[in-house]
């Protein structure tokens, strides 16, 4: 072989392996989950259509790094130091104790929140407009939405005046929540009974004593972890002939009677959107917190029927989805 030859093969082989390392590897996304990944499934999946949107494949753009607190909040902290332990380019958080325990395991790393109640009362930012810090993302409306299900409930079930609330003492929105339905009720002389589920070990136990009150009717507030659990939820409620309402339209295709408040599917989906800004470069504390656009009316009347309730036609007029 002649030595021009020889240096100009020699040349190429040497490029080779730069141009592979060249290729920029895939970000590290990590999920801080509320639930499991059996019941949480869809909203991964609307993330990951929502990366999918906004030009990020799977294992070329990004990996994802999920873990799961399967309704135990208190191990926020451990998974969280375990994710920023693996140095993700973005944490993305669905409840507030998810947040925070990211927040406070890394003040660097950017977190997206993808769905949460109240982030300024909670303490997570400063202001929607003005996040501040290294936290960003969408809030979800809950504080004010959960006193009008309250009300969508009274207008299918005007007698309805003993209504359980069932809610997670470990979510501090969801005490200041039930304050305010709690008050709400008492204008119209109802009372509100709350139901304490702080893991999803406990739901049968406090079934039962829900079931015990004999309430009329029984309202949901918005939290993950008890999202995660509608379709337990919804069977042991069916089974008991109990009406239920939420702020989650995924409880009322799990058979709740009535729902009001965004799609969590659009809300997992609009979070990619702040990823593949700041993969892009941009800082959290420079996004504004975005709020719902879509807020979705929803009636099961299917359920409806096997409770023996005629839900009226006035309302069923203003209903957004309807589920037969």
């Amino acid at each position: 072989m002649k030595r021009r030859q020889f240096i100009t093969l020699l040349g190429g082989a040497a490029a080779w392996p730069l141009a592979a390392r060249a290729q920029p590897k895939p970000a590290r996304i990590a999920l801080l989950g509320s639930g499991a990944a059996q019941s949480s499934g869809i909203f991964v999946d609307a993330l990951k259509q929502g990366l999918t949107d906004n030009g990020l494949i799977e294992g070329q753009g990004y990996v994802l790094d999920i873990r799961w607190a399967e309704g135990e909040y208190e191990r926020f902290p451990a998974l969280a130091a375990e994710v920023v332990s693996r140095n993700p380019s973005v944490i993305l958080a669905t409840t507030i104790a998810a947040v925070r325990s990211a927040q406070r395991a890394s003040v660097s790393i950017p977190i997206v929140m993808t769905t949460i109640n109240d982030p300024v009362g909670a303490g997570l930012i400063a202001s929607l407009g003005r996040p501040g810090g290294n936290t960003t993302g969408i809030a979800n409306l809950s504080e004010d939405l959960t006193p009008k299900v309250l009300e969508i409930l009274r207008a299918i079930i005007p007698t309805a005046s003993a209504i359980a609330a069932l809610f997670n003492p470990a979510n501090p929105s969801n005490l200041a929540m039930l304050d305010k339905i709690r008050g709400y009720a008492g204008t119209f002389g109802a009372t509100v009974e709350p139901a304490e589920l702080k893991a999803p070990r406990e739901l049968e136990r406090v079934f039962g004593a829900i079931v015990g009150r004999a309430p009329d009717a029984l309202l949901v507030i918005n939290d993950a972890s008890i999202l995660d659990m509608r379709a337990r939820i919804m069977a042991l409620a069916l089974q008991h002939r109990l009406p239920v309402a939420s702020s989650y339209p995924e409880f009322t295709d799990a058979g709740a009677l009535a729902g009001y408040g965004p799609p969590r599917f659009d809300l997992y989906r609009r979070s990619a959107y702040y990823v593949k800004r700041i993969l892009d470069g941009a800082k959290p504390a420079d996004l504004p917190v975005e709020q719902p656009t879509r807020i979705e009316l929803s009636a099961n009347l299917k359920t409806a029927k096997a409770l023996g309730i005629a839900i009226p036609d006035s309302f069923l007029a203003r209903v957004d989805r309807v589920i037969e």
